[in-house]
């Protein structure tokens, strides 16, 4: 909510938002110096969306009655902020032969 001044040229700066890696992160940037700042708790999100994203998960396929369950790892989980309810629905699709996504939210999509 501050006002932040850009300290080469001593102008203010304007908000905005960009969308990177289907991550929203919001910055100020100088119109004069072309300088940009990234939010640092939303920076912070993303350096940790890039920690997980890097890692490979091995899970187990379960059958449970007349379907099959997928355990996510907890660490996953953890980083979905409003995700901490059980029995939530949520979205599911094949998009290729062997490539199934699983969508916790409503999907950003890239400008």
């Amino acid at each position: 909510e501050n006002t932040i001044v850009c300290e080469a040229c001593n102008k203010k700066t304007k908000r905005a938002t960009a969308i990177k890696d289907g991550y929203k992160i919001r910055f100020w940037y100088c119109n004069k110096c072309n300088k940009k700042w990234p939010h640092p708790l939303d920076l912070e999100n993303y350096n940790n969306f890039k920690k997980i994203k890097r890692k490979h998960f091995n899970v187990k396929l379960r059958i449970v009655g007349n379907s099959y369950a997928v355990s996510i790892p907890r660490e996953i989980i953890a980083f979905q902020e409003d995700f901490n309810k059980l029995n939530k629905i949520i979205s599911l699709c094949l998009e290729e032969p062997e490539k199934l996504s699983l969508f916790f939210n409503k999907r950003l999509l890239k400008e």
